[in-house]
């Protein structure tokens, strides 16, 4: 009975316990919920205030600042700079057309502008940010800040845009940006997000496009606060991208400004590389254009002017324009020989002024012919019967062969737009092409560079370096990516005997340097820069047997788009290569008068890193070069600015 009643009363203590324990625990989570409930009722009445207002947490991006440009000095060739701009963002319910004609009455906005607007905000989402203007003076820009109450939606910004100080120097290199498009978009792999953000700019055209990747950077992010409306009530976090890279470029500004300069009006391109690096320290194409009217948005009447111009300024000639090499390809006829065995530079071919075959004649540009010549004299005075002779014994596909070799018909990975490949035509390539068996008569022709054979003024320039050096030189143009330099690989050889290529070398050096040279007016006469090249003259309309009869028209004599092609290649200083350059004229006439005497002016300022210096002309010419030199509207090295005149 006393066990019994033990029990109960041990019972009895262990339900106190536990009551007394769990009370305690009920009123401790009594007590937090009510602290809980204070915090949120008194402590976080605003926040929460403006949630019951169906606040909302948007995710926007932040543009990179794009990598900039630069010369391979390190001066800046595209560069980003402040930009005022104004975004609207469609609030629930607002009347976009009457938001954007209040705000044209506050900064220059036209008609057309508010339309185009008004069409890219509804054609959006609600709450997709649009910019509806940029570029603006600080003064509009202040003036849209102080009255943005009065216009819902619309938020002045301030970032970054593209401009390119050296406008037309690298016009046609560089490139430009524009807003992303529908084509832009096709092929790609993988869509940034950046890229569907409104105007948002990528390259369009050259080093812009071709490197856009690299110079795009990444996207940052930022969460804003909006209310039911749409409209922006506060930052609440900001995550900054990541910059593009920076690229700078193998050009040198100071030589590439020059060739524009010495390249005046005429429809021209002219290459010059580096024969050791392959580095294009110019690549100059004219007429060019100003690639900031693009990023502006260029005017109907700019752009018709660029599309309707007979010089094509939009077309980067020295990659994708395609010529006749003319008689700069006689290098590559005389090497296939040589290499051939079928010649030696002792023996001799007779050029009466032309050669009969299959019943048509084949001129020399002399109507006297030559007489006996060799290979130094068929270079020096360039005999074309001479070519002809050597064409038919070697044959077109050993040409080829050697063309390749040198870099013709080759598409050279560099990155800029339209890019050719070229022409270096064979037999399989005709059959392929147009379905017809190759004659003697395209080989006759191609062996002076005629014909089929086409070739652009990089591939010029690289067929020059390659012959300087023996070597596989192989162009580029990106010299660092963020100051780490893109490294060089030593050229392979290509494999032609020293004494086969002295040969041609030395009638190349006879050409300027000897007077009855065709570039001897071109010659450079101070011995630590002498220059070897040749000249070449390429037919774009056929001559009749009447008018051989009655006298060729003379270039002058013709319109402008009917004159021959005037071309030349060179490197110097001969002892020691460094440098080899091309020159095309479109419709320039004579190669002698018209590309030889650029070559040399462009070659010159390269090797003296200055303006050439007058000692380096032969004296009967100076006072005619430096008048030349003075008017040239060169950029002031300093201030970057292209003064009415600059002195030598």
């Amino acid at each position: 009975m006393k066990r019994i009643t033990r029990d109960a009363e041990e019972a009895a203590r262990k339900l106190t316990r536990r009551t007394l324990m769990l009370g305690g625990g009920m009123a401790a989570m009594v007590a937090a919920l009510g602290a809980r409930m204070r915090h949120l009722q008194v402590d976080e009445a605003d926040t929460f205030k403006l949630l019951a207002e169906e606040n909302r947490i948007n995710i926007r991006l932040i543009a990179p600042a794009r990598g900039l440009i630069q010369d391979r000095s390190g001066k800046l060739i595209a560069e980003n700079e402040q930009n005022y701009r104004i975004v609207f963002t469609r609030e629930r319910d607002a009347d976009v057309a009457q938001v954007l004609q209040r705000l044209a009455g506050l900064i220059p906005m036209t008609a057309e502008d508010v339309t185009r607007n008004i069409e890219a905000v509804q054609s959006l989402g609600a709450y997709v940010p649009v910019i509806v203007a940029e570029r603006l003076s600080w003064e509009d820009f202040s003036k849209v800040a102080l009255n943005s109450p009065a216009l819902p939606g619309v938020n002045p910004e301030m970032g970054l845009s593209r401009i390119y100080p050296l406008d037309q120097d690298f016009a046609h290199v560089v490139g430009y940006v524009g807003p992303v498009s529908d084509k832009d978009l096709e092929g790609r792999g993988t869509t940034d997000p950046l890229l569907k953000f409104p105007k948002f700019q990528i390259g369009k055209t050259g080093v812009e496009k071709w490197m856009e990747d690299t110079l795009r950077g990444r996207a940052g992010t930022k969460r804003i606060e909006v209310n039911s409306a749409g409209r922006v009530m506060r930052e609440l976090e900001r995550r900054e991208g990541e910059p593009g890279a920076d690229v700078r470029l193998t050009i040198d500004a100071g030589l590439q400004n020059f060739a524009q300069a010495r390249l005046g009006n005429e429809s021209a391109a002219v290459v010059v590389m580096d024969v050791t690096t392959g580095d294009l320290v110019c690549i100059a194409s004219s007429p060019t254009f100003d690639p900031n009217l693009f990023l502006r948005g260029i005017s109907h009447a700019d752009y018709d002017g660029l599309m309707n111009d007979d010089h094509r300024p939009l077309a980067n000639k020295t990659v994708s324009g395609a010529y006749p090499p003319g008689s700069t390809f006689k290098m590559v006829t005389a090497l296939a020989a040589l290499e051939a065995g079928v010649v030696t530079p002792e023996d001799r071919v007779s050029c009466p002024g032309h050669i009969d075959f299959g019943g048509r004649r084949f001129h020399c540009w002399s109507r006297g012919g030559h007489g006996n010549v060799t290979l130094d004299r068929s270079l020096r005075e360039s005999c074309d019967v001479y070519y002809y002779d050597l064409a038919q014994k070697v044959g077109i596909d050993r040409i080829a062969v050697m063309g390749r070799k040198l870099g013709l018909g080759q598409r050279f990975d560099i990155p800029m737009s339209a890019i050719v490949d070229g022409n270096m035509p064979d037999k399989a390539w005709k059959l392929a092409r147009h379905k017809a068996e190759w004659v003697i008569g395209d080989t006759i022709n191609a062996s002076i560079g005629q014909g089929y054979v086409l070739a652009s003024p990089l591939q010029l320039a690289v067929m020059t370096a390659r012959l300087a050096t023996g070597r596989a030189v192989v162009p580029r143009l990106v010299h660092a990516v963020d100051d780490i330099k893109v490294p060089v690989a030593e050229a392979a050889p290509l494999g032609l005997p020293p004494e086969m290529l002295s040969g041609v070398l030395q009638g190349m050096y006879q050409v300027v340097n000897d007077e009855r040279g065709t570039a001897y007016s071109s010659r450079i006469v101070e011995p630590t820069m002498i220059m070897a090249g040749k000249t070449g003259t390429s037919q774009v309309r056929n001559i009749s047997v009447a008018e051989r009869e009655t006298g060729v028209i003379a270039n002058d004599d013709l319109p402008w788009n009917r004159r021959d092609h005037a071309l030349f290649v060179g490197y110097a200083p001969f002892d020691a290569p460094r440098y080899a350059i091309s020159v095309v004229v479109e419709h320039g006439g004579g190669g002698s008068t018209a590309a030889a005497p650029i070559g040399r002016d462009v070659l010159l300022r390269t090797l003296a890193g200055t303006l050439p210096p007058l000692a380096a002309y032969p004296a009967s010419q100076r006072g005619r070069i430096e008048t030349m030199l003075e008017e040239l509207p060169l950029r002031d090295p300093v201030t970057g600015l292209v003064p009415d005149r600059i002195r030598a």
